[in-house]
């Protein structure tokens, strides 16, 4: 089954805590404190697994958890860190925030890497929190959460050509010439329901590429009409396109045909409209065909189109075809397709903390003041007491004033709740 639309839940692991503990030794009077600190969670990271070319998998298993960091313990012994948890994906899978719909990454080459989730850092144990000042702190950090988001994955096939073309008019025919593939054909519209790919080789001593035969286009393929729509995406990744027309014209005129797809092609994407396309005029063992073709040729070879008349029935002018297309490939080159690459990871508007007030609640929102809370043992009065001077340092107090904050009014800051005291 081909699948290449997938929306799943990547959770990375929490840190480990830190621990509160002591020293106690024989004939060591003044141990001091000795928690050591939590480990990290593991990260969830996207791999290319060149093996694979489908995201089916992805339709049986939907949530992703990496695992937890160890708590820290005694004698300043510091928690292992939880194992990155490596979700493998094929070539040309590009991942969004589901939110969003920002493009994080666009992996293409094997081997490549991105950190979907990062996992949360280890909690400070009570003997990082050692100074002249307090040396015996009764405190230590909670692991910090690991990041968790839905992410959607979208395949677009590498391949260095794309057939296409209106339904019926011999795109899968054409590739079970050209290559080793063996797709369904059958006289009916849509009879490709799922890109096909081969790979076409010319001997020992010529060139191979991978060939994709893209579902039939229709008018209207670019608004969602049949089932182009769904794949169009595909053809941004080829370096050439191989435009096939029924040049018999038996369900469509094959000039007018050649335009309302390319049409289809410049509404999708500009980039699409501007590849080099070779028109392959099918279906030549007809004689309608052959009446039409001097008329096809001068329509389209006017605007700068190469013609190849073929057969994908009787194989008349596929070789002659594949010649050709070697010659574009060799002009292009073998750079890797255009792609978005790997965004670097940062962490957007960190430093900023707002207050919102929802009703009766005001409402601290910002990745520095969450984490804090999050890493905070609030059981822990000397925990609390910390934290409350870290609000103080960050603004946070006259921040909520600004917003008329009053004594016993309710503070949420993440999960946890507080009543604001002066």
């Amino acid at each position: 089954m081909f699948v290449d639309r997938a929306k799943i839940y990547v959770k990375a692991g929490d840190g480990g805590n830190g621990v509160v503990a002591f020293r106690r030794e024989k004939y060591v009077p003044r141990g001091g404190p000795s928690g050591g600190d939590g480990g990290k969670g593991g990260d969830v990271v996207l791999m290319v697994d060149p093996n694979l070319s489908t995201l089916q998998d992805f339709k049986y298993r939907v949530h992703y958890k990496a695992q937890r960091g160890q708590n820290g313990q005694g004698s300043n012994k510091i928690g292992k860190s939880g194992e990155d948890l490596v979700i493998k994906v094929p070539p040309g899978t590009v991942v969004k925030d589901a939110g969003t719909g920002e493009i994080l990454a666009d992996l293409v080459e094997p081997g490549q890497t991105f950190i979907a989730a990062r996992g949360g850092r280890g909690g400070r144990g009570n003997a990082r929190f050692a100074s002249a000042v307090n040396q015996a702190p009764d405190f230590a950090e909670k692991g910090e959460p690991g990041e968790e988001r839905w992410i959607l994955l979208e395949l677009k096939l590498l391949a260095d050509v794309g057939l296409i073309g209106f339904p019926n008019v011999g795109k899968s025919t054409l590739l079970s010439r050209m290559t080793a593939a063996r797709p369904k054909i059958a006289d009916y519209p849509f009879t490709t329901i799922t890109p096909n790919l081969g790979v076409v080789d010319t001997g020992p001593t010529g060139r191979s590429f991978v060939v994709a035969d893209i579902p039939g286009l229709i008018e209207g393929a670019h608004e969602g009409l049949g089932l182009g729509h769904e794949f169009l995406r595909h053809v941004e990744r080829t370096k050439v396109l191989v435009h096939i027309i029924d040049a018999a014209g038996l369900e469509n005129d094959p000039v007018e045909g050649f335009y309302t797809i390319n049409k289809e092609l410049e509404a999708f994407s500009g980039k699409l409209a501007q590849k080099p396309q070779i028109v392959a005029a099918n279906k030549m063992d007809l004689p309608q065909a052959r009446e039409n073709l001097d008329r096809i040729k001068s329509h389209l070879e006017s605007q700068g189109y190469e013609v190849v008349p073929i057969s994908g029935a009787t194989g008349e002018g596929v070789k002659d075809l594949i010649y050709r297309i070697i010659q574009y490939l060799d002009r292009i080159g073998d750079a890797l397709p255009e792609t978005v690459g790997v965004k670097k990871y940062t962490v957007k508007d960190e430093d900023e903390i707002r207050v919102e007030r929802v009703g009766e609640v005001f409402q601290v929102k910002g990745k520095v003041v969450e984490r804090l809370v999050a890493m905070t043992d609030l059981d822990n009065e000397s925990a609390v007491n910390r934290l409350q001077r870290a609000f103080k340092r960050l603004g946070v107090d006259e921040l909520l004033k600004e917003k008329g904050i009053k004594e016993g009014d309710t503070v949420r800051i993440g999960d946890a709740e507080f009543y604001y005291t002066e």
